[in-house]
């Protein structure tokens, strides 16, 4: 830790202040928008969320309407709630046969902001957790028609633009606010982000003063100066560094034919989504096989020394970065071909089971009853899960990760949703928001 230490420094002679940026700070984020292609980029040392609440809080007024899409990240549901918001949602497809979110359709975008002239702002996550991207320029258009600016969370995309066989970032489509988190798909330290601005419909006096607000009034400088270094790598070697991890994953998705049971979900099989899906990311299906995605998971982890992102009931989500090298992809693909010879095929009873599988979303539109606010701030009560149909949700229940929520607060809680919820916590998933069996509910009265 000693040299860490050594410059662990503060807002001293000659090193700016990241608040009123007008030195070697101002010109570092420069040079990171010159990369991106935005007007104007921030260094974020609080994570992607503190840019995610900055963006909403910016664009959209105590009290007014947001348009998100229903698979955002929980951060955009607390800038809801900060905000008191009220908020409708979009509903991304579901790509059944995995079991995942697909794409926001744009003319779903498009049809929403007809029905509710209202709205202040839309924001959209693109790419997903698992790295499906919606197109963001069409979206970007729809929106601008409208005279609504478009927040895109592209927190597991900061790699994007820096190769042709990589999805190009929302920053170039024309999304007005864009958040990357550095450390997720490049090699930056946790907690380091970025967010770009362009255009006119954002008031960048605004942001600048919700991002005082939502940073640390002592931002560190190790952060910085991780993300200004990783910067600075993607400048001079991103493309090349993008370009080796292309060829890996290009010979991951050729090899994966000769799995006779386990899935990956590439190009061969991604079918409309072929040009809008992440190459860093593979989802690894086990839906074919009589072994659940937590299982392979561990498998992985423990006899293989695979660490993979996360287990859903019939997948695990693998993530690969820049820094990861060909030894990597060479012990996975040993890893998926034992054991998949070593497993048989889904029996009858298993393929029944999967029917029930768990998927991550909500599976249809749910109902609402009061706005986020109203529900969080409500006096609720715990009851039993089995109890809780027709009552209103005062917390979010979700899987983790990805940390979507299966239901909301101020959602209606529906049988469906019960049911669901039952299942995950029989398969032995992580389920936040449900304690021993009960969950939160607003006490009936405050939701008259």
């Amino acid at each position: 830790m000693h040299e860490l230490f050594r410059i662990d420094i503060t807002e001293i002679d000659g090193f700016d202040n990241l608040h009123q940026a007008e030195g070697i700070l101002k010109n570092v984020q420069q040079e990171a928008a010159l990369l991106y292609g935005a007007e104007e980029t921030y260094f974020l040392v609080n994570g992607s969320t503190c840019g995610i609440l900055s963006a909403v809080a910016c664009t959209a007024d105590r009290g007014k309407r947001i348009l998100m899409a229903r698979n955002c990240h929980k951060s955009v549901y607390h800038a809801a709630f900060l905000q008191g918001l009220t908020v409708s949602y979009l509903y991304p497809e579901i790509i059944g046969a995995y079991g995942i979110a697909g794409v926001i359709r744009p003319e779903e975008v498009e049809r929403a902001l007809e029905s509710l002239p209202d709205t202040a702002a839309v924001v959209i996550t693109s790419p997903t957790y698992e790295g499906i991207v919606s197109d963001i320029g069409k979206i970007a258009d729809i929106t601008h028609r409208y005279g609504k600016p478009l927040i895109v969370d592209e927190a597991h995309g900061a790699h994007f633009g820096f190769h042709p066989a990589f999805p190009e970032n929302a920053v170039r489509q024309g999304a007005d606010i864009v958040i990357h988190s550095v450390h997720k798909m490049l090699p930056a330290m946790t907690q380091t982000a970025l967010l770009h601005v362009n255009g006119n419909r954002v008031d960048k006096e605004r942001l600048q003063r919700y991002l005082t607000i939502y940073q640390t009034s002592s931002p560190s400088y190790i952060l910085m100066a991780s993300i200004d270094a990783c910067m600075k790598l993607m400048k001079q070697e991103g493309s090349s560094l993008l370009q080796k991890l292309w060829e890996y994953r290009a010979g991951l998705d050729k090899w994966s034919d000769s799995l006779g049971h386990i899935r990956i979900f590439g190009r061969k099989e991604q079918g409309e989504y072929a040009l809008t899906a992440d190459p860093g990311k593979a989802v690894i299906s086990v839906s074919n096989t009589d072994i659940t995605g937590k299982q392979l998971y561990h498998m992985l982890r423990e006899n293989y020394h695979l660490q993979m992102e996360m287990a859903a009931d019939t997948y695990v989500l693998a993530m690969f970065t820049v820094m990861d090298e060909k030894e990597g992809f060479q012990r996975l693909e040993e890893a998926l071909h034992e054991i998949d010879a070593s497993h048989a095929a889904a029996s009858a009873k298993d393929k029944t089971c999967r029917q029930d599988s768990c998927i991550g979303y909500p599976e249809k539109p749910a109902r609402t009853a009061v706005t986020l606010t109203q529900a969080l701030e409500g006096k609720a009560e715990w009851i039993p899960l089995a109890e809780a149909a027709g009552r209103v949700s005062a917390g979010f229940i979700n899987l983790y990760p990805p940390g979507i929520p299966l239901t909301a607060p101020g959602e209606w809680v529906e049988e469906e949703a019960i049911e669901t919820i039952r299942r995950c916590l029989d398969k032995k998933l992580k389920v936040q928001g449900v304690r021993d069996g009960y969950i939160k509910v607003l006490e009936k009265k405050e939701r008259q």
